[in-house]
């Protein structure tokens, strides 16, 4: 059976890491979130990590816009937040309306604000080699987080990226990579997908299919990290669904070394990563004032 992977409790770890230096700072990080419309699932993601802030002490700025604001009216307050002092990072909640661009407002966010790790400038660097970002995406960064806090080696491994997506699949996979792993992104067009998928001494799933990953895509003693979070119907369940992962979690656990569960995996580790950007982006200013202070007093 599968060691769990457990990432409820390597958040937990660093949270307390992240509120023990926020305490030693003389300034408190601040982290803007903009919801936008009233997609239940955003409403829920967003509170979850207003309530982490809280908990380790950072600043949290919440605003709810409405499903039909204008795109001028979102770039406005994304450029009132830059200005701002008190607010270290920015989060603009995806998915949004169909109406609005997305690039055009990831791009309004300054990269040094860029806490969710979506701006070009900050996407861009994953692929040079020997750079880092000034952030890196949330969730990509929390599967590597959790993987080394677990004990599991990536250099020399071939990991199988499950999904191409901009958010999790792509930059999973360079981050990967830039750990000396070897590398196939797979997708809705690889051919023999099974046979691809079971090479995987690694397999990160995240292309939002209900348990679509099973035992025979697995090869005996891989690990597995299901991003995927899915909600199926469940009638005997209070809220009338449950949630699953991309991965067929009881068939593969029998196969795979090592497992992330659906919830409790990789969720907690992306808000995680969030807290431990805002931090970073807090000490980034911090240091860049007494850089000015010494300028100013030569």
């Amino acid at each position: 059976m599968a060691r769990i992977l457990d990432g409820n409790a390597i958040a937990a770890q660093i949270r307390a890491e992240i509120k023990s230096e926020v305490a030693r700072l003389p300034i408190t990080p601040g982290l803007a979130t903009v919801l936008i419309g009233d997609n239940p699932a955003s409403a829920t993601y967003v509170r979850n990590k207003r309530k982490a802030c809280a908990e380790v002490g950072i600043a949290s700025f919440g605003y709810e816009l409405p499903a039909d604001v204008t795109e001028s009216e979102v770039l406005t307050l994304l450029e009132e937040l830059a200005q701002r002092d008190d607010v270290h990072g920015i989060l603009v909640q995806l998915p949004l309306p169909s109406h609005l661009d997305q690039s055009r407002i990831l791009q309004a966010i300054p990269p040094h604000k860029d806490v969710d790790g979506f701006h070009p400038a900050n996407l861009g660097v994953l692929g040079l080699k020997g750079k880092q970002p000034l952030f890196a995406p949330c969730t990509p960064q929390g599967c590597i987080e959790l993987l080394q806090r677990s004990g599991v080696t990536i250099a020399g491994k071939h990991a199988v990226v499950l999904g191409r997506s901009a958010i999790v699949g792509l930059p999973t996979a360079l981050m990967l990579l830039a750990r000396d792993a070897t590398v196939t992104i797979c997708h809705s067009k690889t051919a023999n997908l099974s046979a691809v998928v079971r090479q995987g001494e690694i397999v990160i799933a995240a292309i939002g299919k209900p348990c679509f990953v099973t035992a025979d895509m697995i090869q005996p003693g891989a690990v597995v990290v299901d991003v995927g979070i899915n909600r199926v119907d469940a009638p005997d369940q209070p809220r009338g669904y449950r949630l699953v992962g991309d991965v067929d979690f009881a068939g593969v656990s029998a196969v795979a070394s090592a497992i992330t569960p659906v919830p409790g995996g990789v969720g907690p580790m992306t808000i995680a990563m969030l807290l431990s950007n805002t931090l970073l982006a807090a000490q980034r200013t911090l240091a860049k004032q007494k850089l000015l202070e010494q300028d100013s007093n030569l």
